[in-house]
């Protein structure tokens, strides 16, 4: 009696709009230990992360609603700020890979 195995997608929550989606479908803005916050490119890095739809749309959003400073309890860097409020993907096409 062999059962097929069926992959989950991990699913994640935007922090702007609320919508879940697959965690492939969404940027990942990670707090490090150290304090430093950063867009995570991989989806990997240790910290604490806060997750925003990939195409930008919900990034001035979430900047406007305080949503990222208040999920990872922390000030943003003004650059960082700064490429959230104007939607820009990050380097290298948007997503995080796996």
């Amino acid at each position: 009696m062999s059962a097929e195995r069926v992959a989950r997608l991990p699913l994640r929550t935007c922090v702007a709009c609320r919508t879940a989606r697959p965690k492939r479908e969404l940027v990942r803005i990670v707090r490090a230990p150290d304090g430093n916050v950063s867009i995570d490119t991989t989806g990997r890095a240790a910290g604490r992360g806060a997750y925003l739809c990939a195409d930008g749309a919900c990034w001035p959003t979430a900047i406007k609603k305080s949503a990222i400073e208040r999920a990872l309890s922390v000030t943003l860097p003004a650059d960082l700020r700064s490429r959230l409020e104007h939607g820009q993907a990050v380097a290298g096409g948007g997503a995080h890979g796996t």
